[in-house]
Parts: structure tokens; C-alpha cells; sequence
């Protein structure tokens, strides 16, 4: 009985600070994974898979996915604010309305990514990539109300 008691009162005392840890799924093979809506703040996804995941929805804000394939990935409406994509490769990606503020993306490769609505305010981006992204955006943020074009400043290249 004892043991039990003890065994419930260190589960309880420790709950909350199970919370505070990030999750991490670094190298991990997560090909068709659905976190949709899910609260990843934090959460570490280093060289990890995700080719074809959906991640739609989701909180990642300080999330990092440096090195991570994001294959037809859906990332669209989901909050990347101060995210780290170093070394990501983006093909097929969907970041439609996204928020990548002060995001860090410079050496992350982009192919045929889809940023209607996306939000890269903030973002260091290599001049082509930017004019490539300029020749395709189109429409507005729905959570921080920026033109797309505005954020990735396509008057100005």
C-alpha cells in the first residue's frame, strides 16, 4: 500500500514538470505523421523526416527543424515564429498563411513551396530565393494581417 501511495505522489509532484520539456524527435523517421493542431512549442525535430507529415495548425514557435525534409510537408496556417529551418529542405511544402517571423532560413533549400498568405517579416533569406518567392506571393497573413509580398519586401529587390 505504501508503495503505491509513493509511487502516486511522485507521479503527481513530477506532472508538472514533464510539461516543461521540449519534445524532441531529432533524427527520427516521421514520414506521414499527423500533429495537425498540435502545440509543439519548443520542440526539437533535428534532421528528422517528415516528408508528406501534417503540421498544419500547429504551434512551433522556437520549434527547431534544422536539416529536416519536409517533403509535401503541410505546415499551412501553423505559427513558426523564431523557428530554426537552417539546412531544411522545403519541396512541396505548404506554408499558405504560416507566420515565420524572425525565422532563421538562410541555407534552407525551397522547391515548388507553396506561401499564399505566409508572413516571412524578419526573415534572412538569399536574394534569389526572395525573388523567386516574389514572382509567386500573393495574399495576407490571416493572424498578423501582412501582405506577403510586403513581408519579404518584393519592392525592394
Amino acid at each position: 500500500m505504501r508503495f503505491i501511495f509513493l509511487t502516486v505522489l511522485i507521479i503527481v509532484l513530477t506532472l508538472p514538470f514533464r510539461c516543461l520539456a521540449a519534445l524532441d524527435y531529432g533524427k527520427q523517421s516521421l514520414v506521414g505523421a499527423d500533429f495537425s493542431g498540435s502545440d509543439l512549442k519548443g520542440a526539437t525535430f533535428y534532421l528528422t523526416d517528415l516528408q508528406d507529415a501534417n503540421l498544419s495548425g500547429c504551434e512551433l514557435q522556437n520549434a527547431t527543424l534544422y536539416g529536416a525534409k519536409l517533403k509535401d510537408t503541410n505546415l499551412s496556417n501553423s505559427n513558426l515564429r523564431e523557428v530554426t529551418l537552417d539546412s531544411a529542405v522545403l519541396d512541396g511544402t505548404d506554408l499558405s498563411n504560416t507566420n515565420l517571423e524572425d525565422s532563421f532560413a538562410y541555407s534552407t533549400q525551397f522547391e515548388n513551396v507553396k506561401i499564399q498568405g505566409a508572413d516571412f517579416t524578419n526573415v534572412f533569406l538569399p536574394k534569389d530565393i526572395v525573388r523567386e518567392f516574389c514572382e509567386i506571393a500573393s495574399g495576407t497573413n490571416p493572424i498578423t494581417n501582412r501582405d506577403t509580398r510586403e513581408t519579404l519586401e518584393c519592392d525592394y529587390i
